[in-house]
């Protein structure tokens, strides 16, 4: 998919298919506003089927939780399918899966249905590996992470939109933000099944796919015991772990905290994706002139934890400037994070393994998903407020030695 430019122009870099990529970043942009859209109306689409207010936040997360095993289960067989039979049908399948997904949380009914909906979304989770091994296909690999950091800018175009448009919505029906996502995913499959361009070479596919390809387990170990990926990836999961617990707790911690409406709710939401905006289009071309992938990872880590204490500060002191204060600096941090992460994985491996990488990563995120809501929403429950952001500056302390141990002279 690489493009070169004519023996008559000054230099001989390889440059990137223009529709393969304007295709990837406008998927990105509708998964950024299908996937927040919801965030705001959770609690409040749960809230009719719990009799004990104390166990909505449980709820909340294990909902989460629920979802992120679904896509630890089925995240390295999408990754496998998509190496053998290419990106293209795979993405659409998983755009068409979170479609379903919504349309059932929407319609509701009972609390197992809410889980229904998050399972069949979690099923189909593979969008975003399999749209990462999409740019890692098409783009050249010294190239990659400026081309990562902008796809992340573009999903924080979406994530602002998303949460500030699904609370705005909400005023309508909780539903109504579920509803609106589908129509949005949908778009994304109609536009995707007539302009999307196959994106891997049939001469680089994987010849036929076992069984231990499609093992979640399996495919675990096999990544993990990679000499070159274990630490990142180790890392990672221990980041991944409190940002899961973040994320599903969210909601519900500024309705208990500040008593929030989803308008607002939303409007939280979306200062992750204005950090993304800022970071991509004005710190992260810097960053990657001065510092080395693994360098701005740490970077991003340690905004991580201090935007956790501003977090943590503001449950404990019930002052809400200090939570958008903290939302500012963890988004900051997060935003830089996951181009240089992704950057350095994909750069690990060939093409013809981008999807099972990124399937496994995936996993291994999505594991991080599962324990992380759960943990947090019971110590959420039994130690306070504040104790999510108090495990997230701990484990995010662990993971940097970690990093920094993985590549000791080139870091």
């Amino acid at each position: 998919m690489f493009k070169f430019r004519s023996h008559n122009e000054p230099t001989t870099e390889p440059t990137v298919d223009k529709k393969a990529l304007i295709f990837g970043l406008m998927s990105v942009f509708l998964c950024g506003i299908g996937f927040t859209i919801i965030a705001p109306v959770v609690p409040f689409l749960v809230q009719p089927y719990i009799s004990n207010p104390g166990d909505q936040a449980i709820v909340v997360t294990l909902l989460t939780s629920v979802y992120a095993v679904c896509v630890f289960l089925a995240a390295p067989g999408l990754g496998a399918l998509s190496d053998r039979y290419g990106r293209r049908p795979v993405l659409l399948i998983c755009l068409l899966g979170s479609a379903i997904g919504y349309v059932v949380f929407g319609i509701g009914g009972a609390l197992w249905i809410l889980f229904v909906g998050r399972i069949i979304d979690g099923i189909t989770g593979g969008t975003i590996s399999t749209i990462f091994a999409y740019f890692a296909d098409i783009i050249p690999p010294e190239q990659r992470t400026k081309y990562f950091g902008w796809v992340s800018a573009v999903v924080g175009v979406g994530t602002v939109i998303g949460p500030t448009l699904g609370g705005l919505l909400a005023k309508f029906g909780y539903s109504v933000p579920l509803y609106f996502g589908a129509i949005i995913t949908l778009l994304n499959v109609v536009y995707g099944f007539f302009y999307m361009p196959e994106s891997l070479d049939k001469n680089n596919r994987l010849k036929k796919i076992t069984f231990t390809r499609l093992n979640p387990f399996t495919q675990l170990a096999n990544i993990l015991a990679m000499k070159n990926l274990n630490r990142l990836l180790v890392s990672a999961f221990l980041l991944w772990i409190p940002n899961g617990s973040l994320q599903a707790v969210f909601s519900q911690f500024t309705i208990d905290t500040f008593s929030w409406k989803p308008a607002l709710i939303g409007l939280m939401f979306s200062i992750m994706g204005i950090q993304d905006i800022i970071s991509q289009g004005l710190i992260m071309p810097k960053l990657l002139l001065k510092l080395s992938d693994a360098r701005i990872a740490i970077l991003g880590m340690v905004a991580e934890i201090i935007g956790y204490s501003f977090i943590a500060a503001s449950a404990l002191f019930s002052f809400y400037p200090l939570l958008i204060v903290g939302m500012f600096i963890f988004g900051f941090g997060d935003s830089i994070f996951g181009p240089s992460f992704n950057g350095m994985l994909s750069k690990s491996v060939d093409s013809s393994e981008q999807g099972r990488i990124q399937g496994g990563s995936q996993s291994i995120q999505a594991l991080a998903r599962m324990i992380g809501p759960i943990i947090g929403g019971q110590i959420y429950v039994s130690l306070g407020h504040a104790a999510p952001a108090f495990m997230g500056m701990i484990l995010i302390a662990a993971a940097i030695p970690v990093l920094y141990k993985r590549t000791p002279v080139t870091i």
